[in-house]
């Protein structure tokens, strides 16, 4: 079978491995750093410690709609280490909790009786919601200017109160896109409200690992590729056109195909003859506050948080180790760590009333200032495809044109898409992508 080097072992890279290692292809996957997963991954707090904490560089979710996400995860064969749950908690400030999960109805009416008892809207606001996601349902595939157009602009001529923008649209879409409505593209608002809301009665439901996402593409996953092998702390200085590739210290492996699977900022500098374009990318950060109270605050598993900067509580053990994310984070970008904390656990004690009494016994911040590129109008356009002006060299990442925007499922997509273009150069079109 023909050889292929990836280069990158982030989720584009370890999903055109699995796809094309399980065709039967001879791959070699070559990553800079000790760990897979890219910015999907775990590490220990505190690497000294033997039995030091893993925590996640963020908490990364998924949900039903992933089908490429679950087609990677089960050819692993760690699917079932993902828990779904078809409640999503919305909590305002005080404490009062509101629950949208499916109901008896056919999608896209199968939210009807939650959605009518949401306590954090009123009439109207739901009204006007209602309206919005019609809409989306008669246009997301008829309207040709929602990549012209941002989520905000299209929200106001929908005529949406300004609490549903901000309690129902903003809540869900700055989450799912890491961007601000203002900066967003309507098409990544559309492409999740369809298909996650709209298209299938489950496909909303949430998945969050139960493992450290580390754990997902450990070793033992790879075990079952014999024709994969995977090499870690070995970075590549350079691809050539030739099939060579250049690894620090002067070594040179050679494949039939290549396949580069590298951020944006690093492509330039590892490909430079593939002349990929990059200027466009702008940057949107996510900040992950881990914080281990001594006693446990909450017994929900998960919710999004109203009106405040924190976005949405992830309970990791027993109600004592929360997780909280901030996507578009840039308003804590510059603010200290301490600070950061502070602001934290102040307003989770507004939501939850037990954290006043609980002691604060450890705290963590990551702030990933690169963690997708800003998906904003016209970018669609810009973002490259899989295959390069180098006829054996092919490029993946969730910054290239996958059909998705910065997700693990446009990180899996852009892979499969980037393992179908490898196989067709060979002579052996095989169909990765499930959807």
């Amino acid at each position: 079978m023909p050889s292929v080097i990836i280069v990158g072992g982030g989720l584009a890279g370890l999903a055109t491995a699995a796809a094309l290692g399980g065709a039967g292809f001879d791959v070699e996957l070559y990553e800079a750093r000790g760990f897979l997963g890219g910015r999907a991954t775990s590490f220990p707090l505190a690497p000294s410690e033997e039995d030091s904490v893993v925590i996640d560089n963020c908490q990364h979710v998924l949900l039903k709609c992933c089908v490429n996400l679950l087609d990677f995860y089960s050819r692993l064969g760690v699917r079932e280490r993902v828990q779904f749950s078809s409640e999503f908690h919305f909590i305002e400030p005080g404490g009062r909790v509101s629950v949208l999960k499916r109901g008896a109805l056919p999608a896209p009416l199968h939210f009807t009786g939650s959605f009518l008892r949401l306590k954090f809207l009123g009439m109207a606001d739901k009204l006007a919601i209602a309206r919005g996601l019609l809409a989306i349902r008669r246009e997301h595939e008829t309207r040709g200017d929602l990549d012209r157009i941002s989520m905000l602009d299209w929200l106001r001529e929908k005529r949406q109160t300004p609490v549903a923008i901000e309690r129902f649209w903003r809540q869900v879409l700055v989450s799912a896109i890491n961007e601000e409505l203002d900066r967003m593209a309507a098409a990544h608002g559309f492409q999740v409200f369809w298909q996650a809301f709209l298209a299938k009665a489950d496909s909303y439901e949430m998945g969050v690992p139960a493992v450290p996402l580390g754990e997902l593409y450990a070793g033992a996953a790879w075990k079952r590729f014999e024709n994969v092998a995977i090499h870690l702390r070995t970075p590549v200085e350079s691809v050539d056109a030739s099939g060579c590739v250049k690894l620090a210290g002067g070594s040179v492996r050679k494949a039939d195909f290549i396949v580069v699977c590298l951020p944006p900022d690093r492509v330039g500098a590892v490909a430079p003859g593939l002349n990929i374009d990059t200027a466009w990318v702008e940057y949107s950060p996510i900040t992950g506050i881990h914080l281990w109270f001594d006693r446990p605050v909450t017994d929900l598993p998960h919710a999004t948080l109203l009106d405040r900067t924190i976005q949405w509580m992830y309970n990791k053990e027993g109600g004592r180790y929360l997780q909280l994310v901030v996507s578009a984070s840039r308003s804590l970008t510059d603010m200290p760590r301490a600070d950061v904390i502070a602001l934290a656990v102040r307003e989770l004690a507004e939501f939850f009333p037990a954290v006043a009494d609980a002691k604060l016994e450890r705290a963590h911040v990551i702030k990933e200032l690169r963690a997708t590129f800003s998906a904003r109008p016209g970018v669609e356009e810009l973002r490259p495809r899989a295959v390069t002006p180098a006829e054996n060299i092919f490029l993946a990442g969730d910054w290239t044109r996958s059909g998705w925007p910065a997700t693990m499922e446009g990180a899996v997509r852009s892979g499969y898409i980037a393992a179908e273009a490898v196989a067709r150069a060979a002579g052996k079109p095989i169909r990765f992508l499930q959807s």
